[in-house]
């Protein structure tokens, strides 16, 4: 079965471009009213990661299911929980009925890129697991298991690539972890979160501050880039638009 990746080579270019151009529109506008730089330093959630949405989007359309429900607003963008009652996605594509996929994008801008590394962490596992719970008491009715993403974009700087100390009191941590920076503890992370089946796919991609207009952008490893998530969606859309027809 063939699947269709959508040219999604010159879309993420796109994306990128969308991801800083938001960003800076945001900042500029923030310091219209008075913010201080350091307010405005901030990452902005919203429109940042819209050309990803986008992506995803064509993805979806280009394999099978062009007339999908696509939730891509606020209001229609919830699913039930296990241990709570609702979740928030970034991105839901139903058809007839049966959920196909719930995405959830992130990003990590500096000079700080440690702050809420750990709450990302545990955020994107405690939710993987409330979801999967919920599949499996029947939250979403009788259907194989829906595509579950999770994809990240790191801010490509000095201070992401430095390695990073850590301290364990009583216990040593794993090897695999010391001496290592964060971008590579995201590659780890996603590399993880596939491996346990956490989710279908999970991403994390650099990108420098000047590529708001060369849309550039880099990888860590070929288990957790771009295409390799892609790839996975539009495989797990074609199957599902088979099966479902």
């Amino acid at each position: 079965m063939a699947i269709n990746l959508a040219d999604y080579e010159n879309k993420s270019l796109d994306a990128i471009r969308a991801f800083w151009g938001n960003r800076d529109a945001t900042i500029r506008k923030h310091r219209e009213v008075g913010h201080t730089e350091d307010e405005c330093a901030i990452p902005k959630p919203g429109k940042n990661m819209d050309g990803f949405l986008a992506l995803m989007l064509d993805i979806v359309r280009s394999n099978g299911l062009g007339d999908a429900e696509i939730h891509r607003k606020s209001g229609s963008l919830t699913l039930p929980g296990f241990f709570r009652p609702t979740k928030f996605w970034d991105l839901l594509v139903i058809h007839k009925g049966q959920l196909i996929a719930a995405i959830e994008l992130k990003s990590q801008i500096g000079p700080s890129f440690g702050n809420n590394f750990n709450s990302r962490i545990e955020q994107a596992v405690g939710n993987a697991h409330d979801f999967w719970i919920a599949y499996r008491d029947g939250s979403f009715g009788k259907q194989p298991r829906p595509f579950l993403g999770w994809l990240i974009v790191v801010e490509d700087a000095t201070e992401s690539y430095a390695p990073v100390k850590e301290k364990s009191l009583h216990f040593p941590i794993s090897e695999e972890f010391k001496g290592v920076s964060y971008l590579q503890r995201y590659d780890l992370f996603c590399q993880k979160l596939v491996r346990e089946q956490l989710y279908t796919a999970a991403a994390v991609i650099s990108t420098p501050r000047n590529a708001a207009f060369s849309g550039k952008y880099s990888s860590i490893s070929s288990l957790t880039n771009l295409k390799t998530f892609v790839t996975r969606l539009a495989g797990h859309v074609a199957a599902e638009a088979v099966r479902i027809g």
